[in-house]
């Protein structure tokens, strides 16, 4: 039985598609690169990001390459998510979910906490979570720190996000998991992990 909702923020509660595929084509452009769409992008997203990185580049990055892309991209970032909003469907799950539920984001913490309140839905979440340390890591470790912070046991947790590191870090809690396609991560990719699969939030909710 669910008693408590994880979610994720970029990619799943927050539509921000376009924001983060604007960015990578910003910080890439004196790569030369050709510019990605967003199936393009989703093609070969990934966690860590510098490995996302690499495949587009085709080789390895160099040292102090991918702190420089990171900076770059998180600063055109922050400017393009300021036209971005919540996914469709996103206030009416949180509104009618009657258990707990809480955020836990690879996003920098000090960008999240004011981007979701400016949504007015701060006061659903028990407890939101993002990174205070470097980005574009997995999401294990952060997930568990945050199960071990709102204190509720994994086997009644649901995890909704839209990426396989998702699913991977709900597995290494012990909590279950269900994977929403609006985001940045192919359906065929998502349905590799053997979990369940949605195009709505809405169907992620039925799975509570």
């Amino acid at each position: 039985m669910t008693k408590h909702i994880i979610w994720d923020w970029n990619g799943t509660l927050f539509h921000d598609i376009d924001a983060v595929v604007g960015a990578t084509n910003e910080v890439f452009k004196p790569y030369a690169l050709p510019v990605l769409t967003a199936d393009g992008f989703r093609a070969v997203y990934t966690r860590p990001i510098w490995l996302a990185y690499e495949r587009l580049l085709g080789r390895p990055l160099d040292e102090g390459e991918w702190e420089l892309l990171d900076d770059g991209f998180h600063e055109h970032y922050f400017r393009l998510a300021d036209i971005c909003g919540l996914a469709v469907g996103a206030e009416a799950a949180l509104t009618g979910w009657t258990g707990t539920q809480s955020l836990c984001s690879m996003a920098p913490h000090a960008h999240l906490v004011p981007k979701v309140d400016s949504f007015g839905i701060t006061r659903h979440f028990t407890r939101v979570d993002g990174l205070t340390g470097a980005t574009g890591g997995e999401k294990a470790a952060h997930m568990t720190a945050h199960i071990a912070a709102i204190g509720v046991d994994p086997a009644e947790i649901l995890v909704i996000g839209d990426s396989v590191d998702d699913g991977l870090a709900a597995r290494h809690v012990g909590a279950r998991a269900v994977l929403y396609t609006g985001g940045m991560t192919p359906r065929a990719e998502l349905e590799s992990t053997g979990l369940p699969v949605v195009d709505t939030l809405a169907e992620a909710m039925d799975h509570a």
